[in-house]
């Protein structure tokens, strides 16, 4: 994990965003441990305090819970919770601005397709 401590991002934030990642990867899969926050705030040198406010967080979205004298556990469908949101995310920030662009330009939805195809084609 690089926590970027200048940005404009809290570090909690950083820290679950990190944690999200490694769900969505499989790093974390679901119903198993996550690394407790003694050990996060260790490892990348912050404040214990900010360590359990980012994983608070994710215990309020439902991503992870508590296992009362065991430590943090990754909730049974958190990926797919967390792809959605992802996908919800994608849609608002990539593709609402790509739409209000291409009216500007008088861009066709056909066209608009057949360039989204152009781009998946030379990957």
């Amino acid at each position: 994990m690089y926590l970027n401590i200048d940005g404009e991002k809290p570090i909690y934030v950083q820290m679950a965003e990190w944690i999200e990642e490694n769900i969505i990867s499989g790093t974390f899969p679901e119903e198993t441990q996550i690394p407790s926050t003694t050990d996060i705030s260790a490892k990348y040198k912050i404040n214990p305090a900010t360590a359990l406010k980012g994983v608070n967080l994710l215990v309020d979205k439902g991503i992870i819970y508590k296992k009362r004298g065991l430590g943090m556990f990754v909730a049974e469908g958190a990926e797919n919770k967390l792809r959605n949101e992802r996908k919800q995310e994608f849609f608002e920030k990539f593709v609402i601005s790509l739409v209000n662009e291409a009216e500007k330009l008088n861009i066709s939805k056909k066209e608009i397709i057949d360039m989204i195809e152009k781009g998946c084609d030379k990957k």
